[in-house]
């Protein structure tokens, strides 16, 4: 089994690619290495390449005769997409478009997309948690870019046989349990490293934004998914379509959410240490809730996360932040 990741020295795309490496498959990456880390991929073929080179993916699927394609490489900054939503077209719909249809002309047989939640906008209170079907919506061009992206996977598959995995992601957390592996973005605009910088005193304080959403406690509540369950998401897909299961699309997160409020709770208890705040307007681009239901990836790929603990997820990233290797 041969597997091209592409944007495998990133965040996600690393802790797959550990994953997949750890069994009988062949693993190499391709990655522009402009936000991805060449240590994160340490032993693992890595070619040094954008995805605007098409005669360079191109060489390199002929080259390698891939059985698979995971399709990591992305812009993913919600606030960003919408200051610069050019760049997320081409970034995402673009680069993602040419690399499927070069797949497609190599033969390559299946073909797992890296999507978000993001995708359904805004849901209603009665969508909640939502499931693949609810009505696509997205309300930021970052989650529009994706969406189309996933359009022209569905159309191109229909006519060259590739079978597809789509996964929409929630939102995507946690280290490496043994360290070797983490989240380093600069700028970093994630919460739960945000909030152990903050604990550990590498920031003064934590930016709030928005305290008048409608929730519980005005914060927005999110599906918090482990990078490894996430990880693990992408090898149960892969084999699921493998045994001759139909192309599909599977949401990923846990099936509940927390809120900002509740995520600081949580940090504050793995790290011990109170977190200072600076309360902000909200965001451009922020739903107030989105919380998955992934009982279709559960039952027909049998994927069972093991890291479903909001405490742990951010000791590990307290572990990490304390000793990043990148």
């Amino acid at each position: 089994m041969k597997i091209l990741v592409t944007g495998g020295a990133g965040y996600i795309g690393s802790h797959l690619v550990r994953l997949a490496s750890m069994g009988k498959a062949s693993v190499v990456v391709l990655d522009s290495l402009v936000t991805g880390h060449r240590k994160a991929v340490e032993g693992v073929e890595l070619v040094e390449l954008d995805l605007t080179d098409s005669d360079g993916v191109a060489a390199l699927l002929k080259s390698h005769n891939f059985d698979a394609v995971i399709h990591f490489a992305a812009s993913s900054i919600v606030s960003d997409s919408v200051t610069s939503p050019f760049r997320y077209y081409s970034s995402n719909t673009c680069n993602t478009l040419s690399l499927i249809n070069l797949c497609a002309r190599a033969g390559v047989g299946y073909f797992v997309f890296s999507s978000t939640a993001a995708v359904y906008g805004e849901p209603l209170q009665e969508h909640l948690p939502i499931k693949e079907n609810c009505p696509q919506t997205p309300i930021n061009p970052y989650g529009r870019s994706k969406l189309a992206s996933e359009w022209a996977l569905q159309d191109i598959s229909a006519v060259s046989g590739m079978k597809y995995g789509i996964l929409r992601y929630f939102n995507v957390c946690g280290a490496d349990r043994k360290e070797f592996l983490g989240e380093s973005h600069n700028p970093e605009t994630h919460l739960i490293p945000l909030l152990a910088k903050t604990a550990l005193g590498i920031r003064q304080s934590f930016s709030l934004y928005g305290q008048d959403y409608p929730t519980p406690d005005g914060t927005c509540i999110r599906d918090y998914v482990d990078v490894e369950d996430l990880a693990q998401s992408h090898v149960d897909v892969l084999d699921y379509l493998m045994a001759g299961n139909p192309s599909d699309t599977f949401n990923c997160g846990y099936g509940h959410g927390y809120s900002v409020r509740e995520v600081i709770d949580a940090m504050q208890s793995a790290s011990g240490c109170e977190i200072p705040l600076e309360l902000a307007s909200r965001r451009v681009g922020d739903p107030p809730s989105l919380v998955a239901d992934s009982s279709k990836l559960r039952q027909l790929t049998g994927w069972q996360p093991k890291n479903n603990n909001l405490v742990d997820i951010c000791r590990s990233v307290l572990n990490w932040e304390q000793n990043p290797r990148y």
